[in-house]
């Protein structure tokens, strides 16, 4: 919070750049952007999604790595 308690502004995300949907919980690369939307795609490829500026952040190395390991905790159970 800033010294007058508004949040804090989010950082400007480029295209190209790995930014964390808060509210989808999904990275993707920021694929196009604007005033009021960014544009954003799985970085392996998939549907596109859209989102406000307030709702995204950099993407962190937890961010990436939690999805994979979900799926590698998935295939395990599968496997016995």
């Amino acid at each position: 919070m800033t010294e007058n308690n508004a949040p804090a502004p989010r950082p400007e995300l480029a295209v190209g750049e790995l930014a964390f949907d808060v509210v989808m919980k999904r990275v993707g690369v920021v694929m196009a952007k604007y005033p009021t939307r960014y544009y954003l795609r799985p970085p392996r490829g998939g549907y596109e999604w859209e989102a406000p500026p307030s709702e995204l952040r950099p993407a962190t190395t937890a961010d990436l790595i939690s999805p994979a390991l979900t799926e590698i905790n998935a295939n395990s159970r599968h496997s016995v």
